[in-house]
């Protein structure tokens, strides 16, 4: 399989993670975003990442479209072990993140390029979204008696889908985070941050180009070990 992806997009990101917990292995391809191959643009006219190529051909070009196929072939952390009314719940957060809260961090992150509000407005535009998941978070906790994750004591397919936006969102002013009103949302994405699976979809690689040798990954919940083999014909 190959994974046309960009390290720092929260996208990729997630569906890495989803890949990696799944045990999937894969040819991973880093793209420039300023120059994609043309390789990832014939297999997706929509020209964005992450990009997966099945060993059957089919193109998944959406994150949530690879991570619940990466899940349905092994889910061995339980991420969609919940029930139906659950998951149906985490379905609509994930739809919030991605249709409304990423355009609040859109502004945000990148105000100069937007006059219709200030960037401080922008951040409480986004802030009202923390502030949900800061509550799901607390109640969580106060219900469990536990330090706790967005659906209950354990790791769910939502938080892996929607922490990448906030680690992005938190990057912007990293000090005003720090001292932010959300000391459960803080807690919740450094869990994330400082886990070992993250740690192992985050390495660093060189921009594929056509004619490179395959960088292939053997994936599982211990984390990537990646290693060069022999070149193919590139898709």
């Amino acid at each position: 399989m190959i994974l046309y992806t960009f390290r720092r997009c929260p996208y990729a990101i997630r569906a890495r993670m989803a890949l990696a917990c799944a045990g999937i292995d894969f040819e991973v391809r880093e793209v420039v975003l300023k120059h994609k191959p043309q390789q990832l643009l014939d297999a997706s006219p929509k020209a964005t990442v992450p990009v997966l190529i099945r060993d059957d051909g089919v193109v998944l070009d959406e994150s949530m479209d690879i991570i619940h196929w990466a899940l349905a072939v092994n889910d061995p952390a339980g991420w969609k072990d919940f029930s139906d009314d659950e998951l149906a719940a985490m379905s609509e957060l994930i739809e919030e993140n991605d249709r409304v809260f990423k355009d609040h961090l859109d502004h945000y992150k990148y105000s100069d390029r937007f006059e219709a509000a200030s960037k401080l407005e922008y951040r409480e535009q986004g802030e009202v979204f923390l502030a949900k998941l800061e509550g799901m978070l607390m109640l969580g906790s106060f219900m469990k008696g536990t330090s706790s994750y967005l659906f209950g004591d354990r790791v769910s397919y939502a938080d892996i889908a929607i922490f990448p936006f906030v680690r992005q969102f938190a990057n912007v002013e990293p000090a005003w985070f720090r001292t932010a009103p959300y000391p459960r949302l803080r807690e919740w994405l450094t869990d994330h941050l400082e886990s070992r699976l993250f740690a192992s979809v985050m390495q660093k690689y060189p921009a594929w180009k056509h004619g490179d040798p395959q960088l292939s990954f053997g994936a599982g919940q211990s984390g990537w070990r990646g290693r060069q083999i022999l070149p193919r014909q590139s898709l």
